[in-house]
């Protein structure tokens, strides 16, 4: 029996290491992370491994994780000591790292291997949730420093079949992504208009909606939303790789941290398996 195309997902990854906290600010995250069980059940079977393309690794030109038995990165601030000792400890692929290189140069995109590079908490942070047995194979692939959306772009479309492999690519960042508004209410409305532009835009599939995210400096509040769109480049990989299929919301929350507004993405159709509670729910 062929395997089924894997869909591809975009995910607001949240704050630093929450999966592994307790307490008043874990709670956060609670709508969240039953996005994530509820992305675990559509997907009905493991993937064979997971690409990740995290807003918290940027190299010169493109590098891929290729280690073995990848460490962690503690690449957040101001947390209790006991955040800085954790481990998500699934395995690396070399031969995915290593097909993705391929891939990517058949396409005429130069990569790296980077066999150091841990996971980084735009990584780890969704893939607890998601895969808590940690028993299943992660590669990184990291943004290239221009965070040119035409160029991410067309990463994923290059990566497109690692689908059909039984790959899962998940894009990690934030669809709101202003770090100082978030500490008082600025950023409310800023995120609320931003996100309510993105849904839109993804619910588009085909070209008009790569052209529309190549622009998207041009979406309302689109600056006050990302001073810099570290956060939002991830998405580009993961459209390009769907480009001609739908779009669906997965996670949509309005009163994150008090008042702002962010959401996940799913593109291309879950199994056929699939909880039809878990299928497609497009938010308007």
């Amino acid at each position: 029996m062929p395997m089924s195309r894997l869909p591809t997902y975009f995910i607001s990854h949240g704050g630093g290491p929450w999966p592994y906290m307790t307490g008043a600010f874990r709670r956060n995250f609670d709508v969240l992370e039953q996005s994530l069980v509820d992305m675990r059940h559509e997907l009905v079977d493991k993937p064979k491994a997971i690409l990740v393309i995290s807003g918290h690794w940027e190299t010169g030109g493109f590098a891929i994780s290729s280690g073995v038995k990848p460490g962690m990165v503690y690449d957040y601030h101001g947390f209790p000591d006991y955040l800085y000792h954790i481990a998500y400890n699934a395995p690396g692929s070399p031969e995915l790292a290593g097909r993705v290189r391929q891939i990517l140069g058949e396409a005429g995109i130069d990569a790296a291997l980077d066999p150091t590079r841990g996971f980084d908490h735009g990584t780890f942070s969704i893939l607890k949730p998601l895969y808590p047995d940690e028993d299943v194979p992660v590669v990184q692939l990291s943004l290239h420093a221009s965070l040119d959306p035409a160029l991410h772009l067309a990463v994923g479309r290059a990566l497109a079949p690692l689908r059909d492999e039984g790959v899962l690519i998940v894009g990690s960042g934030l669809s709101y992504h202003n770090l100082q508004a978030m500490r008082g209410s600025g950023g409310y409305e800023p995120s609320r208009r931003f996100d309510a532009w993105l849904r839109e835009t993804l619910a588009e599939a085909g070209k008009e909606r790569s052209a529309r995210l190549t622009q998207w400096e041009k979406a309302p509040a689109a600056r006050a939303a990302h001073p810099r769109e570290d956060h939002l480049i991830p998405l580009m990989v993961v459209v390009g790789a769907a480009e001609g299929e739908a779009g669906a919301v997965t996670y949509h929350q309005e009163d994150f941290f008090g008042g702002l507004t962010a959401s996940s993405f799913r593109f291309g159709q879950v199994p056929a398996t699939a909880d039809s509670t878990t299928a497609d729910r497009l938010t308007a």
